[in-house]
């Protein structure tokens, strides 16, 4: 179906609601303190609504939603962000392989796999990857999306669009079409928003002049210089085709089920964010950290001084204290308030409870972290890891929460960049003619992880092929677990190599003589 051609309410129903949702994931990951408190006050500063129930008691009590005079030392820790980070980098800080497989081309392997990695293994694939995942984990999915132009590349590329511009439609859980909405000119109150949909082998655009939570009228893609692109390439229909009869784009769910909305027609199919029930954690963190830095502020030492010991400044200035004075007048017996013993002088430091403050960070660190799937180590927070006390085997055992999260997420990931690198060699074909076709989806291959330190990863094979348990090219396979076959083949071909090459060498050298040897007989032979 095309784009819409009345004034529509925008986002439409469902997904207005699960945009208000995704604006406090959104808050927590842009570590927008304005908007963190403009959420939890639910709507003002007054203290009954924090005796309320429902959503806006439970709201206010949060501690951003309290009324605070001093907000400027209200300090924020960007735990969120850190999840978010760590979990991208979890995925996709070594880039994943797309391998076409031995009888899954037309024609020519070596050239199908040549141009697939030209597109899905060169660093803007990467990047596009590593953003979609960060999204993904606070957003609770992301959408992959391709793209093409031939004055900007010669292939087709990726890009990564978040939930929040996005209205999927399903066939059950899977994506059967998507609007993406982006905003591409403000006036005051007017938005002129431009639509991209996509359903198979078509891509919709539209743009339309509207305001916030309604989509208004539909104008000519000229009109605006952001969407004149668009208007010079679409049919009569408004639609670009695509050459492939698959989407060309994906929604990776970030982890599924979406505990809020699974029975939510429209909303189940949601991935859920990492921050999902983390929230209350997030502020209390925020609260602990800045009750810790109010202590810090109370902990200065002061001195309270006897006021004759002020100088008196000029009419209307008051009077004030030279702490850097030398020399005092002694004062006469009874004068003054004889503090501290009759000095004039006292110091005052109150104490700064820093390790119940440290202990008590950490421990909602910890909670975090563990809620969020991620071992503490991941974060590098060294009071939660203290890494440097540990062995090896312990960092292992402690990464192994991560390691289970990479693993559950993998398979979301695999399950829909499959389809999506098959429909952009199709696309690719399609466009830039490159005469390459694929019978099979290819095959996408992650880094591992190794799980053993080199030294203790050396030692084990060692043994096994000391004791005749493990072949030369096994250990390889061990050795280098993101290998590609070739690559291990290669790698055993030079071992061999090398192995004969000693042996050779060993087999040239001359034997040593013999004691009785006639050359050892006279005064030197001993």
């Amino acid at each position: 179906m095309p784009l819409p051609d009345e004034p529509i309410q925008w986002p439409p129903k469902p997904f207005d609601d699960h945009r208000e949702e995704l604006k406090t994931h959104n808050a927590w990951y842009a570590n927008d303190t304005d908007e963190l408190t403009r959420i939890y006050r639910a709507g003002g500063q007054v203290r009954p609504a924090q005796l309320a129930g429902g959503v806006v008691g439970a709201l206010a009590r949060f501690w951003w939603g309290r009324p605070n005079e001093q907000e400027n030392h209200r300090l924020h820790i960007p735990a969120a962000s850190d999840i978010a980070r760590a979990m991208s980098d979890l995925i996709f800080s070594q880039s994943p392989m797309f391998v076409v497989g031995e009888d899954d081309s037309v024609g020519d392997r070596d050239a199908a796999q040549k141009r697939l990695q030209k597109l899905t293994g060169e660093d803007d694939t990467a990047t596009a990857l590593l953003e979609a995942a960060e999204l993904g984990s606070a957003l609770g999915g992301t959408f992959l999306r391709l793209w093409w132009d031939k004055e900007i590349s010669d292939k087709v590329m990726f890009s990564s669009v978040p939930a929040d511009s996005a209205v999927p439609e399903w066939r059950y859980d899977r994506l059967s079409a998507v609007t993406f909405s982006t905003v591409v000119r403000s006036d005051k109150d007017v938005l002129y928003r431009h639509l991209e949909r996509h359903e198979a082998g078509k891509i919709f655009h539209g743009l339309y002049r509207g305001e916030a939570g309604h989509l208004g009228r539909k104008l000519p893609l000229e009109d605006v210089p952001e969407t004149e692109w668009a208007g010079k390439i679409v049919d009569k229909d408004g639609a670009i085709l695509t050459g492939s009869d698959m989407l060309a784009a994906r929604y990776v769910p970030n982890v599924r089920p979406n505990r809020k909305w699974r029975t939510v027609p429209g909303l189940a199919p949601l991935g859920r964010s990492d921050f999902d029930g983390l929230e209350p954690l997030f502020d209390a963190l925020d609260e602990a950290y800045t009750s810790w830095m109010r202590d810090l502020d109370l902990g200065k030492a002061r001195l309270f001084v006897d006021e004759d010991m002020l100088r008196a400044e000029k009419g209307g200035q008051g009077a004030s204290f030279d702490s850097e004075q030398a020399i005092f007048t002694p004062m006469k017996a009874g004068l003054g308030s004889a503090v501290s013993g009759g000095s004039g002088i006292m110091a005052n430091q109150f104490t700064i409870r820093w390790q119940e403050h440290s202990n008590t960070c950490a421990e909602l660190l910890a909670a975090i972290m563990r809620g969020a799937g991620l071992s503490s180590s991941s974060v590098a927070d060294g009071a939660l890891t203290a890494a440097v006390s540990k062995t090896a085997t312990e960092v292992n055992s402690a990464d192994r929460m991560s390691e289970r999260t990479r693993d559950k997420k993998i398979k979301y990931w695999k399950s829909e960049l499959r389809p999506l690198s098959m429909a952009a060699m199709q696309i690719d074909n399609h466009i830039f003619g490159t005469g390459i076709e694929l019978k099979e989806m290819p095959e996408v291959r992650f880094p591992i992880r190794p799980q053993q330190d080199p030294v203790a990863q050396s030692g084990s094979i060692a043994a096994l092929r000391a004791a005749k348990s493990m072949s030369i090219e096994q250990s390889v396979r061990e050795r280098n677990p993101n290998w590609s076959s070739d690559d291990v083949n290669d790698e055993v071909d030079r071992i061999v190599k090398d192995m004969k090459m000693e042996a050779e060498l060993m087999m040239a050298q001359p034997e040593p003589p013999e004691l009785d040897d006639p050359q050892y007989e006279g005064d030197d032979a001993r």
